[in-house]
């Protein structure tokens, strides 16, 4: 059987492998933020590196906090990291009445019972807990209540008979074996007052009528899967269910070890595309390899990291978040992706840009850049309008001297009729030789007179990229002007 299948009862009886079935299932309270993005990541490489199905579920029961522009930033960030779902969505708001069907069929079987203590008796055995210093576990008196004893007006939720022997055990994929005595598990409710399913019903109802064979999430809902056993364990005699497998997955901390926030780049998927220029290749990378590892490798392509991918390999301690790493690594993609898909990102970040243009400056443009907001921005020189704005470096760069240079530079390159970069660097080196000047003292003033900035890509490819009346005009500009003014 292979690693990432599950046994499924045959006929004769005999356990034959079951195709491996995840989900991620988001509550649309807010945005799609970075560890709800990593568990996405991470169920779907499960399911492809077993040949499985992935799916996703939009667990909406809040209804007060959920909202349609949640759900759409969800669904939008999952198709930029290219993670959507095998199948359409499951909104877990309509199975509503199946949640209550299957609760009512755990009180057919004796499995769950209608509690009609008050909220004043409740709190009552709480107080008397605290005063006592013991956990509270609720001893509900209709546990084993007569069905003939029972109220026919009063309002009441139904409770999970929990077990009271024994313990429940879980072979964790990543915690490994963890063990809850059952006493420590009370009888909590699966349906409220009101008819309306909790989560702990609706969660594990949705997960078996999904086939979900692994649930893969964070360790924050460990303690909660002894709880959802306790109600899988009784459908098992009613509807056969079985239970899945669980891998809890450590959660993400700061880099200073605390826990994720927004001081350290908790922000939400569409952020790191939008607001911090971040590739959604780099961001996969990266998420890959925050809680998993594959050796020393640190670039992982998307179908190495299906090929590698497995449970076995995902640490037991938190992960740090490193806004730092991540726009390192983001470097890297950016150097390596197509010039002309860049030219395009950059150009929704520059009013009235030239595509052909920057598809044309962009392998010397991405070179220096960690993300596509440098990439516009040292692309910017390009469309500025003269009189060109510089900064204060650049100004300060222009002094008197530097502007005689600049004439003597406009007064050479206006013989030039190939404006190729070897050409131009041929020219430029002959002048400062003549000069008896480092190439240096040219470049600079030269491409603060270009550019407006102290930095650009190679001053050759700036002349090029600008073309000859543009450069000359510029140079020009600069050449004739007062020392210190803006033109």
């Amino acid at each position: 059987m292979a690693s990432g299948s599950v046994a499924a009862p045959t006929q004769d009886g005999v356990k034959s492998p079951r195709p491996v079935v995840t989900r991620f299932a988001p509550s649309p309270t807010g945005y799609l933020h970075i560890g709800g993005a990593r568990t996405a990541l991470f169920n779907w490489l499960y399911a492809r590196h077993h040949d499985g199905t992935y799916l996703l579920r939009i667990e909406d029961t809040d209804r007060a906090r959920s909202t349609e522009p949640a759900i759409d930033a969800i669904f939008d960030g999952l198709r930029w990291l290219s993670l959507e779902g095998d199948e359409p969505a499951t909104f877990q708001f309509a199975r509503s009445d199946r949640h209550a069907e299957v609760a009512h069929k755990l009180i057919a079987a004796g499995q769950a019972y209608r509690c009609y203590m008050t909220q004043d008796e409740l709190a009552a055995h709480r107080a008397k807990a605290q005063e006592e210093r013991r956990p509270f576990r609720l001893n509900s008196p209709w546990r084993d209540a007569d069905a003939a004893d029972q109220p026919t007006d009063a309002p009441y939720v139904i409770r999970i008979k929990a077990p009271r022997d024994g313990e429940t055990v879980i072979d964790d994929l990543v915690q490994g074996s963890v063990t809850v005595r059952n006493e420590e598990i009370d009888d909590f409710v699966l349906l409220r007052s009101d008819g309306t399913p909790t989560y702990m019903l609706a969660v594990v109802v949705d997960d078996q009528d999904m086939g979900v064979t692994h649930v893969i999430r964070g360790d924050d809902h460990l303690n909660n899967a002894f709880r959802q056993l306790a109600i899988i364990d009784a459908m098992s005699s009613i509807e056969g269910w079985e239970r899945p497998t669980y891998g809890h997955v450590p959660l993400i901390h700061g880099s200073d070890g605390a826990k994720l926030s927004k001081r350290h780049g908790a922000l939400g998927v569409d952020s790191y595309r939008d607001d911090l220029g971040i590739l959604p290749e780099a961001l996969f990378n990266y998420l890959l390899r925050l809680g998993w590892g594959h050796g020393d490798d640190e670039i992982i392509s998307r179908d190495q990291a299906v090929a590698w991918f497995d449970m076995a390999d995902v640490g037991k301690s938190p992960s740090r978040f490193d806004l730092a790493k991540l726009q390192n690594l983001n470097g890297h993609y950016l150097r390596e992706a197509n010039d002309a898909r860049l030219a395009e990102l950059v150009a929704s970040r520059l009013e009235g840009a030239d595509r052909a243009l920057l598809t044309q400056a962009m392998p010397v443009l991405k070179v220096r850049a960690k993300d596509v907001n440098e990439l516009a921005e040292s692309a910017a020189f390009l469309f500025s309008q003269r009189p060109l704005e510089l900064t204060e470096k650049a100004a300060a760069l222009l002094t008197d001297e530097a502007r005689d240079c600049l004439a003597a530079i406009h007064t050479r390159l206006s013989d030039e009729a190939d404006w190729s970069a070897e050409l131009l660097e041929a020219a430029l080196k002959a002048m400062a030789e003549e000069l008896g000047l480092g190439l240096g003292k040219l470049a600079q003033p030269l491409r603060a007179a270009l550019t407006g900035r102290t930095t650009s890509p190679g001053i050759f490819d700036v002349l090029v990229l600008l073309g000859r009346d543009e450069s000359l005009a510029r140079i020009a500009a600069q050449a004739t002007a007062p020392a210190g003014s803006q033109v």
